[in-house]
């Protein structure tokens, strides 16, 4: 009988080994805490940073010998440390990829011999690769504010939506009652030992209201930035979709019962998207789209249409069904992950300027929608949202009062005007203004401007020139160009 049980007890122990070989690593081994200093940028002194300030969240190991964190946790950070679990020290990190819009960054750490003692000790995490099931019960794991353990809170999963995340883009987020709170930031969410995403919000002003970036929009993210960049999600450049539940509406397009969709309206449109005003959208790809823009997916659960842009744009199309006056007509819809906007989104970078005597110049960047609000007459306001009218176009602005200098005598400065033309040349973008001054022969500068308050400056051209040392030196301006644009002016 003793034999029996020895046996039957080496047996147990036999079959418990292999199923610790197939289970998914302990995900709080893999949970690290991440320093991060915070260098924002100047919008008015572009040629300089804020000064510093302290940052700590989440992450966690993910193949490849990575990390994931979100973005928000390193964005402009001058230098990022992870703390392993159950460690003091401090291993340097840099940020190889990252999402703003996404709000997901990739971290790998510095040195090769301490990344290889790392990641031998912290094993990657297992992704659960399907959506969670509602009600079901989560735990956060991470370092949020007061104390420096690792945490694990609890909660069951609430809703899934497609919500806008940033800057014009759109993704599935998973909400829960499990309380995330300031450093809880880009650790894992779990279900039964599998990371079903990164956890990356919560309400200030909601009890036990968080928020997670699921598994299928990490993916996306990963492909995407497999080269080092991250180049967006498909998208379809046709403003106009309206819901069509309104029974006057229904009957003025002449709608059967059993006919439901969106209906667009054209408001804007590449030239090469095929939909016309008052087409419903019907179907896209297989799946039907209700009055209110909804489609079932797995389980039952009822997103956004737009979710079907990442599903199956990746081609660059989607292939759509809509009703076009009482008639069936099958497209094939263009996408691509471009932002034709004309006042693009800064991202993790810093603001491109030139600095030509007194003035500063920069680029219209989308962050500086508040910053610049102050002034509704100008013409940032109106062209803030609209595409390009040609290739390369920017909108170019004096981003600080005329620095000081007897030549600026008379002159001010008011708002942050957009500039129009120098000496009669319209001005395409900021590396086109450079050019333009670079190459002036005339014994005068004329610069005009768009914002109607905004007097017309004339200096002297030598003037400048012979300032330029005694201003920059005056304000601490180590270089006139950005680093993009230095190539575009000679050295003196």
């Amino acid at each position: 009988m003793r034999q029996v049980c020895l046996i039957v007890l080496v047996l147990l122990t036999i079959a418990a080994q292999a199923r610790s070989q197939d289970a998914p690593p302990a995900v709080r081994d893999s949970v690290v805490k991440v320093y991060a200093t915070y260098r924002g940028p100047s919008f008015d002194r572009p040629w300089t940073k804020e000064p510093p300030e302290e940052y700590t969240g989440t992450g966690f190991v993910i193949e490849g010998n990575r990390l994931l964190t979100n973005a928000h946790v390193v964005e402009q950070a001058s230098q990022v440390f992870v703390q392993p679990p159950n460690s003091s020290d401090r291993l340097r990190a840099t940020v190889s990829a990252i999402s703003q819009e996404m709000d997901l960054a990739v971290l790998e750490i510095r040195r090769d011999s301490e990344a290889e003692a790392f990641f031998a000790k912290h094993p990657p995490v297992t992704f659960r690769e399907s959506l969670p099931p509602i009600g079901a019960t989560v735990q956060a794991i991470g370092y949020p504010m007061g104390g420096d353990q690792l945490s694990v809170t609890e909660g069951v999963i609430s809703r899934i939506e497609f919500v806008d995340y940033a800057q014009g883009v759109g993704g599935l987020r998973v909400q829960v009652d499990a309380a995330l709170n300031p450093g809880n930031s880009g650790g894992p969410m779990v279900l039964d030992g599998e990371v079903i995403g990164v956890n990356f919000s919560g309400i200030d002003y909601a009890e036990n209201i968080g928020f997670v970036i699921p598994f299928e929009e990490v993916k996306l993210f990963l492909d995407d930035v497999s080269d080092g960049a991250w180049d967006g999600k498909p998208r379809l450049h046709a403003n106009g979709f309206q819901t069509c539940e309104n029974p006057a509406l229904r009957d003025w397009l002449g709608l059967s019962d059993d006919q439901t969709g969106l209906v667009y309206r054209k408001i804007s449109a590449r030239d090469d998207v095929p939909l016309q005003s008052w087409d419903l959208v019907d179907r896209v790809g297989a799946y039907d789209v209700d009055n209110a823009g909804l489609i079932s997916i797995e389980d039952g659960l009822r997103v956004s249409w737009a979710t079907l842009l990442q599903r199956l744009g990746q081609g660059g199309s989607i292939p759509m069904t809509v009703i076009r006056k009482g008639e069936s007509v099958e497209l094939t819809v263009p996408v691509d992950t471009n932002d034709y906007e004309v006042v693009l989104p800064l991202g993790n970078n810093y603001p491109e300027y030139f600095v030509y005597g007194p003035l500063v110049f920069t680029k219209a960047y989308r962050e500086m929608g508040w910053w610049i609000m102050y002034n509704p007459d100008s013409p940032l306001i109106k062209r803030g949202d609209t595409t390009r009218t040609y290739a390369g176009e920017e909108l170019v602005l004096v981003s600080s009062q005329l620095l000081p200098h007897p030549i600026t005598k008379g002159y001010e400065i008011v708002g942050n005007p957009l500039v129009k033309s120098v000496n009669g040349v319209e001005i395409k973008n900021l590396a086109h203004l450079v050019e333009t001054l670079r190459d002036l022969g005339d014994d005068y500068v004329e610069f005009t401007f768009y914002d109607r308050t905004q007097e017309t400056l004339i200096f002297d051209r030598l003037g400048v020139d012979d300032a330029v040392e005694e201003i920059l030196e005056d304000n601490g301006i180590r270089n006139r160009l950005s680093p993009a644009l230095r190539d575009l002016w000679p050295e003196d």
